[in-house]
């Protein structure tokens, strides 16, 4: 599977999922992640024919915890969808790591913040 327009937004290789295994991986028709990634529970990126989702955003049991509200404070400050992606992926000093990390292991309020601070 090609990567090149996700390396393209993010600045280096991540691994992504369809929309088919996303759908599949949480039990839930294709048209529904469409739907998410529409409403901004997800982002996905679009490449060719199909749709391309980062593998980070999924946990066992869903998307990760805080990742729809950091979308969505993003989209409300007026960033463009593959802005996001690239600053979920990119490295902060800060937190340290990437914000799709910190989300991962469970510190949404420090990314939620910054996220806050970056839309305003």
């Amino acid at each position: 599977m090609s990567e090149s327009a996700v390396t393209a937004i993010v600045g280096h290789d991540i691994e992504v999922v369809t929309l088919a295994q996303v759908a599949e991986r949480l039990g839930v028709p294709r048209t529904r992640v469409s739907q998410m990634i529409k409403q901004g529970q997800l982002l996905g990126i679009r490449e060719d024919d199909r749709w391309l989702v980062p593998a980070a955003f999924l946990v066992a049991d869903g998307v990760v915890k805080g990742l729809p509200g950091t979308i969505q404070v993003l989209r409300d400050g007026g960033y463009a969808d593959g802005e996001i992606l690239r600053w979920l992926f990119a490295d902060d000093e800060s937190l340290p790591g990437m914000p799709i990390d910190a989300l991962r292991s469970d510190r949404g309020r420090e990314v939620k913040r910054r996220a806050q601070a970056m839309a305003f």
